[in-house]
């Protein structure tokens, strides 16, 4: 599949979902086996042969749920999301920021944004170096990216009144876009590409004390 032949479409529909429990078990394996390529080879050892080894199925399988090799990527690549947004609901579990002071709330809003990265690093890094020459990928890319750029928002939204900039709403945003655009270079291209020397652990604290200078001091 050349890179430029993926298309657009809704994955739900171009996807003849499994009916009986064990076909459904082994499309669980083959989108399972996808995620694990992409993060281990990049998308150039995307390919049908590697998945039906990992995943114990044959091609006829796979063709049997999807058309093409694109309409396979999609699925996969929607499917490895999923297991990303499962953790950004962090950002919604009341229970978690409850009684927070505004610095702490800020501190873990960060921390949650570089969870996301470390937790799916290969993944992730190769959808963003795929994202630079398919547009499909990178729409999609940009989709999920807003959705957690809502989330984010959302819950510093509980203090808003603490936010020390005249419209708190474009800061939070800001705050969340040089997070997020941090870890993107990061995971695409390694902590060899800044001069720092920092660890991962070390670039997440000075993160969160950016974003908690830039919203509140």
């Amino acid at each position: 599949m050349c890179q430029d032949r993926i298309s657009g479409g809704d994955t739900s529909t171009s996807i003849r979902a499994p009916r009986q429990k064990r076909s459904r078990e082994a499309w669980a394996r083959v989108l399972d086996a996808g995620v694990e390529l992409l993060s281990e080879r990049g998308y150039e050892g995307f390919t049908i042969a590697a998945i039906c080894d990992s995943a114990g199925v044959a091609p006829r399988f796979i063709y049997d749920r999807v058309d093409n090799k694109d309409d396979l990527f999609l699925a996969v690549y929607e499917h490895g999301l999923g297991r990303v947004r499962a953790g950004q609901s962090e950002l919604e579990r009341d229970e978690r920021w409850a009684g927070l002071l505004p610095e702490e709330l800020v501190r873990g809003a960060l921390g949650e944004v570089g969870a996301r990265f470390r937790e799916n690093a290969e993944f992730l890094r190769a959808i963003v170096l795929l994202s630079s020459t398919v547009a499909e990928v990178a729409q999609r890319g940009a989709t999920y990216r807003a959705e957690f750029e809502g989330q984010f928002v959302g819950l510093l939204s509980r203090i808003e009144a603490d936010i020390r900039h005249d419209d708190p709403l474009s800061a939070m945003r800001y705050c969340f876009d040089t997070a997020f655009a941090a870890w993107v270079v990061r995971v695409a291209y390694g902590p060899e590409f800044s001069a720092l020397g920092l660890d991962d652990d070390q670039f997440d604290q000075h993160l969160k004390e950016l974003g908690v200078r830039y919203l509140l001091r």
